[in-house]
């Protein structure tokens, strides 16, 4: 059946899932993480291979001459050479939709932190703070309601869709902006030009993949096309905001809260211009990262080796 290397296994699973409907597909090795120094040595001549944040160039792809196929277990897959591979005759999967109720129930952790500061509500409380309050109850920032607030999202696929759907249950008065509108998006919320959704929205989730076109499509320009006070939730990828531009707007206000489980460069760095911003919330990627979630990866990351096995290839990214 041939050799399996999992070559950064310990994010998917740090010991809560099981790797043994994996194992029944061939010899395999994981490796929690793998140094650039070891990849070459680690796949050896293996057949088989999975990463998730471990690169595999051009030169990797020459030097390990058995491989076969190659599964990101994520969603994007820039870390691998895929034409490269494609040349070479190698299949890419990747896994596209595990993670899709996982990542819209995560924009509302964020939004209702803002909302309500439950963190630092509890933490006064276990400070003494009520105990020895005159009133009987009391808080440190504004309270928001979010019936009748708008929220804005920009590309309206899977998880955008999910997203729309809990913020109608909320009340929310949803648009949205994608180049493809579709049916089942017209159901849930009203199709908008992205200019309107930048001076209509309340709150503005992005959801759109990174590419030239969206890279840096939150910047000062667009902000200013905002309402005052608008608040900005990132789940998606880290440079499809200019940071520099968002401080900015956080400091003089005009962006009330910036909400991101992904920075530009991750792990995030010490100089990073955020993490000393105001009213800005930072979580280190963990969106995708409920074991429900982690589970449908693991599950679709052996099909597509099960698939590919039998020769019906799924979820190939370079045909």
């Amino acid at each position: 059946m041939g050799r399996i290397v999992v070559l950064d296994g310990y994010t998917e699973n740090p010991g809560d899932l099981s790797w043994k409907e994996l194992e029944k597909l061939g010899d395999l090795k994981v490796y929690d993480r793998t140094p650039a120094d070891k990849i070459i040595e680690r796949i050896g001549d293996a057949q088989y291979v999975y990463t998730n944040k471990t690169p595999i160039s051009k030169d990797t792809i020459a030097a390990c001459t058995n491989l076969k196929f190659i599964c990101v277990l994520a969603t994007g897959y820039n870390i691998v050479d895929v034409n490269y591979a494609k040349e070479k005759g190698i299949k890419v999967a990747n896994i596209p939709t595990y993670g899709t109720t996982a990542v819209a129930q995560f924009v509302f952790a964020l939004l209702l932190e803002i909302c309500h500061h439950v963190g630092h509500h509890s933490d006064a409380v276990h400070e003494g703070r009520w105990s020895s309050n005159i009133d009987w109850c009391f808080w440190d920032f504004p309270l928001i309601e979010l019936a009748g607030k708008t929220m804005g999202i920009y590309g309206f696929g899977r998880i955008g869709q999910n997203t729309a759907k809990i913020a109608n249950a909320y009340g929310m008065n949803v648009i949205a902006f994608d180049e493809y509108p579709n049916d089942a998006g017209r159901e849930i919320a009203e199709y908008v030009t992205l200019d309107e959704l930048f001076a209509k929205s309340d709150v503005i989730s992005l959801h759109v993949p990174l590419f030239p076109s969206t890279q840096g499509i939150i910047n000062k320009e667009n902000i200013a096309k905002m309402k005052d006070g608008v608040f900005i939730i990132n789940t998606s990828r880290g440079p499809l905001t200019n940071e520099e531009d968002m401080f900015l707007a956080l400091k003089n206000g005009k962006v009330g809260y910036y909400a991101a489980d992904v920075v530009s460069t991750e792990p995030i760095k010490d100089a990073n211009v955020l993490l000393g911003a105001p009213n800005c919330i930072l979580t280190p990627h963990i969106a995708w990262a409920p074991k429900e979630s982690r589970q449908r990866l693991m599950d679709i990351a052996v099909e597509n080796l099960h698939q590919y096995q039998v020769g019906n290839p799924v979820n190939i990214v370079n045909k």
